[in-house]
């Protein structure tokens, strides 16, 4: 699944930039025609992207983050 994921946001990411690229030459009306660029994005920056998405999936499933979506209060009032 890890091979997968870094797959998903490699295209993400050379999309993204591409995309960053493609408007910046439309906005100032240069580049070149009907040429693809070619995007190398480290694999340890991939690496660290997926280590934070992982990260973040956890807490997202956690019981005090479930506890949090639910909107329950303590005795005082204020959101747990």
């Amino acid at each position: 699944m890890s091979d997968e994921l870094r797959d998903q946001i490699n295209d993400i990411l050379e999309a993204e930039i591409q995309n960053g690229i493609n408007d910046y030459i439309e906005k100032e009306g240069k580049g070149f025609k009907g040429q693809e660029l070619k995007v190398n994005v480290s694999q340890d920056e991939v690496d660290k992207i997926i280590k934070e998405y992982k990260k973040l999936k956890k807490k997202e499933r956690s019981n005090l983050s479930e506890v949090k979506k639910m909107g329950l209060l303590d005795k005082d009032g204020k959101s747990l």
